[in-house]
C-alpha cells in the first residue's frame, strides 16, 4: 500500500471522565471538530493519547470510533507498539481488521540496555513481516530513553513494509543525516513542534504534532505558507506558537495539552491517574501563553 504522508496529524487525545473511565462520547465529538479543521488524518493511540494506561479494550473502541467518525480521504493511523514482539504484530493486525491504513510502532524500551541494533532490527522485522498494513518507527527518545540507530534505520528502511518513521527527538541535524541514509520512499514525519518549520526545507512533508490537538490549522499554515514562499508568514506564526508548544510538551505536558483543548472549544477531559490535573496557577498560566500566541 502506497500512503503519501502531507500535512498535519494530531496524536489525538483521549479525554477522561471524572472516575477515570474513557469519556468515548467526548473523543467522538473531538474528531467531529478536528473533521473541520486542515488536517491530513489522525493518530489514535499516540504518546499524548495516554496509550500507556489504556487497556487494550479500551484501544480497540477508541480505533473503532476513529474510523467509524473520521472525514472522508483521512489518513488514519494507530499506535500500535508494545514491549513485545508478538504482542505488537497481535494488536497491528486487529487494528488493520478495523479500518487503520498504517500502524505506528514504539521502539521497545523496558530491557533499553538490551535494545542493540540487531534486536530493534530484529523486532521491527518481524512486525513488518507479519502486519497486515504498512509500519512506522516511531522514535520519541523522551519516553523510552533510547535513540534508534543509524545503522539499525539503514537496514529497516529497505524493507517493502516499513515505509517511515515518526522522529520525535526533536533534533533536526539528526533528521537531516537520517534522510541522507534512508531511500526517498522512506517517509520521514516530524514528531515535535518545535522542529515543524525548520525540517520543511529539509523535504519532510508531514508531521504528528501534540500541538496540532489545539491548533491544528495554525500548524497546517505554517506548511502551506512555506510552500507558497510566504517564509516570513511562515516563521512569524511558527515563533508566536513556539512558547504554547513548549507550555503542552515540556512544561504542563498532557494536562496542560488537555486544559488548552478545553478553552478552544474541545472535549479535553481529565487525565488518568497517575498523571495530576493542573493547579490554579498553572491555568492562568497557560491563559496567558494563548493570549499571546492571538489564539483567545
Amino acid at each position: 500500500m502506497n500512503l503519501d504522508f502531507h500535512g498535519v496529524l494530531p496524536p489525538m487525545i483521549t479525554p477522561f471522565k471524572e472516575n477515570g473511565d474513557v469519556d468515548y462520547e467526548a473523543f467522538v465529538k473531538n474528531i467531529e471538530y478536528w473533521n473541520s479543521r486542515r488536517l491530513a488524518g489522525y493518530l489514535v493511540l499516540g504518546s499524548n493519547s495516554e496509550t500507556a494506561y489504556l487497556s487494550e479494550e479500551e484501544k480497540l473502541k477508541l480505533i473503532e470510533l476513529t474510523v467509524q467518525s473520521a472525514g472522508k480521504g483521512r489518513l488514519l493511523l494507530a499506535g500500535t507498539g508494545l514491549e513485545s514482539t508478538r504482542e505488537t504484530i497481535r494488536l497491528t493486525n486487529k487494528a488493520a481488521a478495523i479500518g487503520i491504513l498504517a500502524a505506528l510502532v514504539l521502539t521497545p524500551c523496558y530491557y533499553g540496555d538490551q535494545m542493540s541494533d540487531a534486536a530493534l532490527i530484529h523486532h521491527f522485522t518481524a512486525i513488518a513481516d507479519q502486519s497486515d498494513i504498512p509500519i512506522l518507527i516511531y522514535n520519541v527518545p523522551k519516553f523510552t530513553h533510547s535513540n534508534i540507530g543509524t545503522q539499525a534505520l539503514r537496514v529497516l528502511s529497505q524493507h517493502p513494509n516499513i515505509i517511515g518513521m515518526k522522529d520525535s527527538a526533536g533534533n533536526v541535524t539528526q533528521i537531516a543525516a537520517t534522510s541522507l541514509i534512508v531511500p526517498s520512499r522512506f517517509q520521514i514525519l516530524v514528531g515535535n513542534a518545535a522542529a515543524w518549520m525548520p525540517v520543511l526545507p529539509l523535504g519532510i512533508r508531514a508531521g504528528i504534532l501534540a500541538l496540532a490537538n489545539c491548533a491544528p490549522d495554525q500548524c497546517a499554515e505554517i506548511q502551506a505558507c512555506y510552500e507558497r514562499g510566504e517564509l516570513e508568514k511562515a516563521r512569524d506564526l511558527y515563533l508566536r506558537l513556539l512558547p504554547l508548544n513548549h507550555a503542552i510538551t515540556a512544561t504542563y505536558g498532557i494536562a496542560g495539552l488537555k486544559y488548552v483543548c478545553s478553552l478552544l472549544g474541545y472535549r479535553g477531559g481529565s487525565v488518568r491517574s497517575p498523571l495530576l490535573p493542573l493547579t490554579e496557577n498553572a491555568k492562568e498560566e497557560l491563559r496567558v501563553i494563548l493570549q499571546s500566541a492571538e489564539m483567545i
